[in-house]
C-alpha cells in the first residue's frame, strides 16, 4: 500500500464544506481506472484540515464506495489534539480505509517527545497501517531520521511519506535513512517535481499531487523512474515543467483546483480563506496541461 504511486485528488466541497460525493466519485473513479498504487485521500491536496469530522467521515465512505476494494484507500487524519486523531483513525478503519496517514498538526510547536507520544496514542486506536507524514512547510515541524527510526519501531507504523530533498542530496540522505529502518518499512516522497527522481535514488513511493488529477502520466513516469531509466525519466519530467513552475509559484493546491475545472472533470473552489486563481494564471495552466496526455481526459 505504501509503494509506487499514491495519488492525492482534491475534496470538492461547496463554500459551506459540505463535500460534493458525486464529484468526488468522478476523481477516485478515474484513479481506479489508472490502476494507481494507492489512492491517498484527505491529504493536504485533500483540505483535510478544513473539513469537519462528519463531513471527513462522508469522504471516506464515498471514496471506498467507488473504489470498491480495487485500490487501496489511505486516509489522512491529522488534527490538533490527540483524542480528535484517535477519533479520526477509528472513523476512517470504519468508513472503509485500508491505510491511514498522520501529520503532527499543530499551534503551539511541537517536541519530538510530544509528536512521539501523539502518534503512538493515534497508532494504537486503530488496528491499519499508518503512514508518518512529514510536512514541515504546512506543519512546521521537520522529521529527524532518529524520530523516524524510532517510530518505525512502534506496531502499525509502517512508512513515511518524506519531502524530497534536492537533487545533489538525495541519494546519501535515502541511503542515510533506509539504514536506520527496517527493510519492510516503506519511504516514500512527495514535492512532485523532485520526487522522480527520489524514486530514481531508491524511494518506495511518490506520493503525488499531480497524480490525484493526472494519473496516466504520472504513473508513466513512476514506472520510467522504478525500471531505473534516468533518460526517460528526463524526457518525461520536461513535459510536466510547466505545470511544476505553476505549483512552485502559486502552490499545487490551487493549481489543481484550477486544473479540475479546465479539464472538466468538476468545478470547485479551494476553501477559504484560499482564493482560487486569477485568470492570467488559469491561462498559463491550461497551456501546460495540453502537453500531457492523460487517458482519462
Amino acid at each position: 500500500m505504501f509503494r509506487g504511486l499514491s495519488a492525492f485528488p482534491i475534496t470538492p466541497a461547496d463554500p459551506h464544506g459540505r463535500v460534493d460525493i458525486e464529484a468526488l466519485g468522478r476523481l477516485v473513479q478515474r484513479l481506479v481506472k489508472a490502476e494507481v498504487d494507492s489512492i491517498g485521500l484527505l491529504g493536504s491536496t485533500g483540505t483535510y484540515a478544513y473539513l469537519s469530522r462528519a463531513e471527513r467521515r462522508r469522504a471516506i465512505e464515498a471514496a471506498a464506495g467507488y473504489s470498491r476494494g480495487r485500490v487501496p484507500l489511505i486516509v489522512g487524519v491529522g488534527a490538533l489534539r490527540t483524542d480528535d486523531a484517535q477519533d479520526l483513525a477509528r472513523d476512517a478503519k470504519a468508513a472503509g480505509a485500508d491505510g491511514l496517514l498522520l501529520a503532527p498538526v499543530s499551534y503551539t510547536p511541537l517536541t519530538e517527545e510530544e509528536v512521539f507520544e501523539h502518534f503512538l496514542a493515534v497508532a494504537q486506536a486503530a488496528d491499519l497501517p499508518l503512514c508518518i507524514y512529514n510536512n514541515p512547510g504546512t506543519t512546521h515541524f521537520t522529521f529527524s531520521d532518529a524520530l523516524i527510526e524510532r517510530l518505525a519501531k512502534v506496531q502499525g507504523i509502517a512508512a513515511v511519506k518524506n519531502p524530497s530533498p534536492p537533487a545533489g542530496e538525495m541519494r546519501a540522505r535515502h541511503e542515510a535513512l533506509r539504514a536506520k529502518v527496517p527493510a519492510s518499512f516503506a519511504i516514500g516522497y512527495s514535492g512532485d517535481w523532485n520526487a522522480p527522481d527520489a524514486i530514481l535514488a531508491g524511494g518506495d513511493a511518490w506520493y503525488s499531487v499531480v497524480g490525484g488529477l493526472l494519473p496516466a502520466p504520472t504513473l508513466a513516469l513512476l514506472r520510467a523512474a522504478q525500471a531505473g531509466n534516468a533518460a526517460e525519466v528526463a524526457r518525461s519530467n520536461a513535459l510536466f515543467q510547466p505545470l511544476w513552475e505553476l505549483f512552485k509559484a502559486l502552490s499545487s493546491l490551487r493549481v489543481v483546483y484550477a486544473a479540475a475545472d479546465i479539464m472538466g472533470i468538476c468545478h470547485a473552489e479551494p476553501p477559504r480563506p484560499l482564493l482560487p486563481l486569477p485568470q492570467a494564471a488559469r491561462q498559463r495552466l491550461a497551456a501546460a496541461l495540453e502537453s500531457l496526455d492523460d487517458g482519462g481526459r
